[in-house]
């Protein structure tokens, strides 16, 4: 059985190179078709076509954001202390204070000023050479987590749809044995219309009568409908067990339910028909909205 992945997920991998930290963030919303944002950090734009390809051979649907980030490990970065513009503004800071009758700045305070405190940094860019491999590594890692949490979520989803399934697949059993829509209730419901046409004026033409009324049973005859819906139903359930890209494929079904249970309630000669469509109804919507979660 192929798992079955959810839409939704997210995962995060990270590893070292020379001194220097890759790390990679991945989540995944639902999304009509794939849709592939990617933020690579200066240097690596060369790898974003192999990245694309590999998300593509592993997630069919989703809006997958994926953000790479680059930075020197703490112990191979040196920190200092721009000292000209600490004094300078601790000059004016005591100026002022003086002036305003307030608390003297202190130098905790100062050096928490933004820019003050300098780190030896990278330029920004980032060696193709060697990280481009770490930084694939990564994306691979986070990938394989992705993966890992749709398919978790895709198998609850799995179970969910399954039951949404049983419930249409027991309504459908209500309707076919409602009495209202056996073949020989609905031309005897008609037959006793035709007779009291007749009874009320002997102007109506007998056989015209009786031939509507063939073509009206023909018309409220609901097994062509019932018999759609099973098949739904196994088609359903032969999806939901068969696994893989499934979710397009469920929401068509999903649309065709409706339809024959629109059919059903439009043809329905007594309340408890119409109950049962209406129930259907709400059933089938459940499984409806579930499905936009699946792959």
């Amino acid at each position: 059985m192929t798992a079955v992945q959810s839409m939704t997920g997210f995962a995060s991998a990270a590893r070292s190179v020379g001194g220097l930290e890759i790390a990679c963030d991945i989540r995944s919303v639902n999304n009509k078709g794939l849709d592939i944002r990617l933020r690579l950090p200066a240097g690596l734009e060369a790898l974003e076509p192999p990245i694309k390809k590999l998300v593509g051979e592993h997630v069919a649907r989703g809006s997958i954001q994926i953000t790479v980030t680059a930075r020197m490990a703490a112990e191979e970065t040196a920190a200092g202390i721009d000292e000209v513009r600490f004094r300078a503004l601790a000059e004016a800071a005591t100026r002022l204070a003086r002036e305003c009758s307030v608390n003297p700045p202190t130098a905790d305070g100062l050096l928490a000023v933004r820019g003050m405190v300098m780190a030896d940094e990278p330029d920004g860019r980032v060696d193709p050479e060697s990280a481009g491999d770490t930084c694939m590594e990564t994306v691979r890692e986070a990938l394989a987590g992705l993966v890992e949490a749709r398919s978790h979520e895709g198998e609850a989803l799995r179970k969910v749809l399954s039951a949404h399934v049983s419930e249409i697949a027991r309504l459908t059993g209500l309707a076919e044995s409602d009495p209202s829509s056996q073949p020989d209730a609905i031309h005897a419901r008609l037959g006793e219309q035709v007779g009291r046409l007749l009874e009320a004026s002997a102007s109506f033409d007998e056989a015209r009568l009786h031939a509507e009324a063939a073509l009206l049973a023909t018309k409220a005859d609901i097994r062509e409908e019932i018999d759609r819906l099973k098949a739904h139903v196994d088609a359903a359930r032969a999806l939901l067990a068969g696994g893989g890209a499934i979710g397009r494929k469920l929401d068509f079904l999903a649309q065709e339910f409706n339809r024959e249970t629109n059919t059903i309630c439009s043809k329905s000669a007594s309340s408890a028909l119409t109950a049962i469509g209406l129930e259907l109804k709400s059933a089938i919507e459940q499984f409806r909205e579930q499905v936009q979660n699946l792959q």
